[in-house]
């Protein structure tokens, strides 16, 4: 047998396994039951580095769009005042 992909083998690519689509569905009841956005609100305030951490990982890993404009930054270093 020759290596390689099998045509239509395996889930399809991105989907999720039982497993892991029964944890999200808890995860996501438990949220509602605790409030939802308001829930996550209170603990964006009381708990910043952990709500970033979550952030970091349901927001796109890939940035799209228009990147016509641009940043300008000083080309030497800034003078002290004294």
């Amino acid at each position: 047998m020759a290596g390689g992909k099998r045509e239509g083998a395996g889930r399809p690519k991105g989907s999720l396994d039982k497993n892991n689509k029964e944890l999200r569905e808890m995860i996501l009841a438990a949220l509602d039951a605790k409030g939802g956005v308001a829930y996550l609100a209170e603990k964006a305030e009381s708990h910043p580095q952990a709500f970033m951490s979550l952030l970091g990982r349901v927001l796109p890993m890939a940035v799209t769009g228009d990147f016509a404009h641009t940043v300008n930054w000083p080309l030497s270093k800034p003078k002290i005042e004294q």
